[in-house]
């Protein structure tokens, strides 16, 4: 696994604890040798990438022209390598295709579509199975709610571990990636 892919709120803070968590994780993923990929503005994307950029990790953000120009919004200061996208829809892709992994931390309803739209894919074969890890008490309920739901068909069921332990992160991915090689 190389790249991981993190989505997150544009909403957090830099005093917040969602956001030094997302910068310790950022600078876990890259000392654990992996490059870091969200995308590319403020909140939990800039601590994610400013962790990374931290311990020497390569950083990509992956940004798009409506946020950018809607919100006059420029991409965060720490990334090595800048992606853009005339629309949402794109860089989503993008980022779900060229993910080795894919990392939730706590968001609204962008994220949640992000964390939907990866699950769908994955459930019907449109990409591999790959690793998926939502951190947070909030993913560990509403997450944790649907899969134990008797709403999902098969299929979607152990595809996405839950943890609110930072040190679970790294412990996670290391797990899904042994269930998911052939």
């Amino acid at each position: 696994m190389r790249t991981i892919t993190v989505f997150g709120s544009s909403q957090v803070k830099e005093s917040s604890p969602d956001y030094q968590a997302a910068e310790q994780i950022g600078e876990e993923l890259a000392a654990a040798g992996y490059t870091v990929m969200s995308g590319g503005y403020l909140g939990v994307m800039e601590a994610v990438s400013k962790g990374a950029k931290t311990a020497g990790g390569h950083v990509i953000g992956v940004i798009t022209d409506q946020i950018g120009l809607q919100f006059n919004v420029s991409p965060n200061p720490y990334l090595d390598e800048i992606i853009n996208f005339a629309d949402l829809r794109d860089r989503l892709h993008y980022m779900v295709q060229h993910g080795d992994g894919y990392l939730a931390m706590p968001g609204g309803i962008g994220t949640l579509h992000e964390i939907a739209e990866t699950w769908e894919l994955m459930r019907i074969g449109g990409i591999p199975r790959r690793p998926f890890v939502c951190f947070g008490p909030m993913w560990e309920e509403l997450i944790g709610k649907l899969q134990d739901s008797a709403y999902l068909g098969d299929g979607y069921h152990g595809m996405i571990a839950l943890t609110c332990s930072i040190a679970d992160v790294l412990d996670s991915f290391a797990r899904i990636t042994s269930q998911t090689e052939p």
